[in-house]
Parts: structure tokens; sequence; C-alpha cells
């Protein structure tokens, strides 16, 4: 194992590469020579100065990983050298060895390449919490899904069709839309077209919305939203500011809350990857569950990649190779 690894920090608002040195894992720990890696909205949200690392998290970017364990910590018990493995980190995706304890890493099934393994930890792992723990929605259900072509959208789609809840997606082309109905959504809405609230009302409104847009979107979120029904927002896409109806909030027994998955404690996120190799390991051997890459770049293209994720040109998740 080297003693140094490269990866990304930020500097002036953009990726900046760098070396640092590999700490010998202790405990739990685990190192991870990184072959892929995937990229997130929370990314450039850091990259913009308004969503720092956790206290004591690396400063190196990067939410999701996959690759192979290369060193072990003297407690380590479900893993050992040598496993092609994915992770869930709250840092340090963004280069080509990371330390993190075992309880946030999974051994990927064989039927998964490294490159969908590292697409598929943030998107499963969000749209498994906040559908599940969050929202805790029960089978027959209604979900409205916002930037359904997205990849946590895009899991969250088939883990419903999944469970039998029908899914009404809103996205921004027709293209998209055309996608998540044949993954299984019902119907859709695409954005330019205007807002969404006849359109989801005359499909029988929702009982759970995932919301990554928030801003204006809120309060069309309350007038789609059934008696007892749940928005959970997941980003600001939309902005920080909205108008919300507080007598339909109160009459109609709703519930607004925002939900993050990084700066969630070590207990949480390996009960999640828990879930997940319980859950969704099945589905994904089987087929029934997809890990959806839009497209892998090499490395010496992050540029190139995140411009593309900022301009919403993406279908997927987008995956960077070393």
């Amino acid at each position: 194992m080297p003693q140094l690894a490269t990866g990304f920090r930020v500097e002036q608002g953009v990726p900046s590469s760098c070396e640092f040195e590999i700490k010998a894992p202790q405990l739990d720990e685990v190192v991870i020579a990184i072959s892929h890696f995937g990229l997130n909205r929370a990314d450039l949200a850091q990259l913009a100065g308004h969503y720092p690392p956790p206290v004591g998290a690396s400063d190196i970017l990067g939410l999701e990983a996959s690759g192979e364990v290369v060193a072990v910590g003297p407690a380590v018990s479900r893993l050992k050298i040598g496993d092609r493995v994915c992770a869930l980190l709250a840092a340090g995706g963004y280069a080509d060895h990371v330390v993190v304890s075992e309880q946030q890493v999974a051994v990927l099934p064989d039927e998964i390449s490294a490159e969908q393994g590292a697409a598929l930890c943030e998107a499963y792992a969000t749209a498994w919490y906040n559908l599940y723990e969050v929202a805790g929605l029960q089978a027959g259900e209604r979900l409205l899904l916002h930037a359904g072509a997205s990849s946590v959208g895009l899991a969250a789609l088939q883990l419903a069709r999944h469970n039998h809840n029908p899914v009404f997606v809103t996205a921004g082309s027709d293209e998209k839309i055309s996608y998540c109905q044949q993954l299984g959504a019902e119907a859709g809405w695409n954005r330019h077209q205007g807002d969404f609230v006849a359109a989801v009302q005359d499909w029988g409104g929702a009982d759970v919305i995932i919301d990554p847009v928030a801003g204006d979107y809120l309060a069309q979120d309350q007038q789609v939203l059934n008696l007892d029904g749940r928005i959970v927002v997941l980003g600001l896409m939309g902005g920080r500011t909205a108008n919300i109806d507080a007598g339909r909030l109160l009459m109609k027994r709703q519930r607004i809350q925002g939900s993050t998955l990084r700066n969630q404690p070590l207990q949480v996120k390996g009960r999640i990857m828990r879930a997940l190799e319980q859950n969704l390991w099945p589905l994904l051997r089987t087929g029934d569950c997809q890990v959806i890459v839009d497209e892998v770049f090499p490395v010496t293209e992050l540029h190139t990649a995140l411009t593309r994720m900022r301009e919403n040109r993406t279908q997927g998740k987008l995956v960077m190779a070393w």
C-alpha cells in the first residue's frame, strides 16, 4: 500500500489535485484503493462553499466510491483484503485511496461492476432512507418524485415500483419522462410546461413527495398532497425560500421535513448499508433493480463531468475512473 494518495479538494471554487498521507486503519476501519467514484449535487454545493464536510471529516471531495480493500484495522470483522466493495462516505471519495469504517462499506454483488458500484451508494442509500425511514412510505401509497431522472429519483422509482407504490415523476424533458415510465412510473410532467399541480391532482394526488427542488415547488407540493401526506426536502435546487400555506398544513395534517444523509452519525449510515445489503442486493442480482450509470469519465475530465451535472444534462449517475 502506498504512503501517499492523490485526491481533489476545493480551492477557489474548483476541485484541485493534491497529495495526502494515507493513515493506517484504526479499529474497524479499512483502506480502499478506489477505482471509481460517483459525482453528486452535494459536491457542487461544497465547491460553491455552501456544504462543508462534517466536523472531523476529510476536506477531500466525494461521497461515494468503489474499489478494493487493501488494508484492515484490528477490529474489522466483516471485510477482508481483496474484497471488491462500495462505500458511502462523508468525504474523501475524490481520491485514489480512502480510510473508512467498515460499517459504511459493503461487498459488491458479482453482478455489479466497479463503475456501477461507484454509482450505487449515495443514490440508493438516500432513496431508501428517505422513502422508508423518514417518510415511512407504506404499501399502496402514492409517490411523487421531483427530478425523477436524477440518480436518486431513478433509485427511488425502482424501489417504489418493486414495493407496488404508484409513482408520478417530474423532470426537465419529455425524453427523461419517457425513460422514467420505462422503469415503471405511471405518469410524468415536463417542468418546462408550467406547474405540475393539475397533472398530479388528476392522477390522484400524492401521499409522499420526495423534493430536491424546494423553493416555489413547496407551495405546489402542498396543493397535491393527500390527507396525512409527507413532503421530504432533499435539496434546494429551486432556492431556499418558500411560501407555506399554514392552513393547508394544519387541516390536511401535512408534514414537511428536511433530510440530509452526509452528516448522519455512523450508526445510521451503517444501518442503511445493512438494509441495502438485505433488501437491495437481491434485487440487483435478479435485475429487478438497476444501477443507472449515465457515463463514465476518466479522472482527467473531472471538470467536464461536473459542468455536465451542473447543467442538468444527466440521466442517472456520472462516474469517474482512475
